[in-house]
């Protein structure tokens, strides 16, 4: 696989997420719902300031922990993804990791520039892009976008569960974005198909 159709890939994965991401922020207020099919599948407007599917560490020293971990991450992606393109005929071996590329720098501008391109998104407003009065956050201090929310199923958990015994759930709850998805479709299927491959 040539190098230029990998950056290709990553380039068209990152337009994706991000022209998303830019939708989201200046058309729906935070919180803000919108529909797609009834009772399964909603675009649900939150920010994190943490990692995937709403997780997070605490405080701005875990936020900045976890942008330079990003970013470390990334500069090793970007130097294993050709050396294992030159070691390897295995296409989709190359594919799985460029997605998890993919969905790393997709994350990581949301947390390096968002907020500093963005206002303050609100549950009464939409963000403005580019604001006069400049953003919400400082550089590597901004919130990521998440938006899919698929509600697929409700219930309880039986009685006698310990600590959640009898408390209800929804399954899936959390609320995640292209990005994410990148990477979890990624994992689960470099540990599924390519198991045997993997270096």
């Amino acid at each position: 696989m040539k190098n230029r159709n990998i950056a290709l890939l990553v380039m068209l994965l990152l337009v994706a997420d991000q022209a998303l991401k830019i939708w989201i922020k200046t058309h729906m207020a935070l919180g803000e719902s919108i529909t797609v099919f009834p009772d399964w599948f909603l675009l649900r407007f939150i920010e994190n300031p943490g990692a995937a599917f709403g997780f997070e560490l605490g405080g701005n020293n875990g936020k900045l922990f976890l942008s330079l971990f990003r970013i470390v991450a990334i500069g090793a992606l970007c130097w294993f993804i050709p050396y294992l393109n030159r070691k390897t005929a295995d296409k989709g071996l190359v594919v799985g990791f460029t997605l998890i590329l993919a969905g790393a720098v997709g994350n990581m501008i949301d947390s390096a520039f968002y907020g500093m391109i963005f206002s303050e998104s609100t549950p009464w407003g939409v963000a403005e892009l580019f604001p006069e009065a400049g953003g919400y956050a400082s550089f590597l201090h901004g919130k990521v976008v998440d938006m899919f929310y698929f509600p697929l199923f409700s219930g309880n958990y039986p009685a006698w569960l310990p600590w959640v015994g009898g408390d209800s759930f929804t399954f899936f709850a959390p609320v995640f974005n292209l990005a994410d998805s990148y990477i979890t479709v990624a994992v689960f299927y470099l540990l599924i198909f390519k198991y045997k491959a993997l270096p």
